[in-house]
């Protein structure tokens, strides 16, 4: 991974760490808080979030079996989700590179678009389908998911942090 100057080493990310925090953000999307047009879709916040920092762990793949899931969770159109995540997962990982060089509130307005496409997706398949237009509040959930980007850039890369290291002789 190239690495911005000043940005701290960081230590490798464990796999079972990955897995826990999709399925966690999975169960809070199925938490029954009501479905608002402008809640957030943390699945699709993290999602992205490890297809970019982890683009060979975390693909399309995986952004299409938890899209999946979702789908038959929320009784939506089978493939409503799945579509939006693998689109996401794709674009996530085809500008990961440019995305890193750049500050963690920066890339929250350079994953803002990502969002959007994935919700306007997902609005086109709901409609295609026959239901009504949720309103203009739906609007506002990619501007909720791309504010919510600094939070968890913070959360997943807490475990990677290196610890400081009290030897000075030391070079790493």
């Amino acid at each position: 991974m190239i690495m911005r100057p000043g940005q701290p080493l960081l230590l490798p990310a464990n796999p079972f760490f990955i897995w826990l925090t999709l399925i966690f953000a999975m169960m809070i999307n199925m938490l029954p808080l009501g479905r608002l047009p402008w809640m957030p879709d943390v699945l699709a916040v993290v999602v992205v979030f490890w297809s970019v920092h982890q683009p060979l762990r975390i693909g399309v793949i995986a952004a299409f079996v938890f899209g999946l899931a979702v789908d038959v969770h929320q009784a939506s159109l089978l493939g409503q989700h799945a579509l939006a995540y693998t689109t996401l997962s794709y674009f996530a990982i085809t500008i990961h590179r440019r995305l890193l060089w750049f500050t963690v509130p920066s890339q929250a307005v350079q994953v803002l678009p990502l969002f959007a496409a994935a919700h306007g997706i997902e609005l086109a398949i709901r409609m295609i389908g026959g239901a009504p237009f949720p309103g203009t509040s739906f609007l506002l959930a990619p501007v909720v998911e791309a504010a919510l980007w600094p939070v968890v850039s913070v959360l997943l890369l807490l475990p990677q942090r290196r610890a400081p290291d009290p030897d000075e002789n030391r070079p790493l």
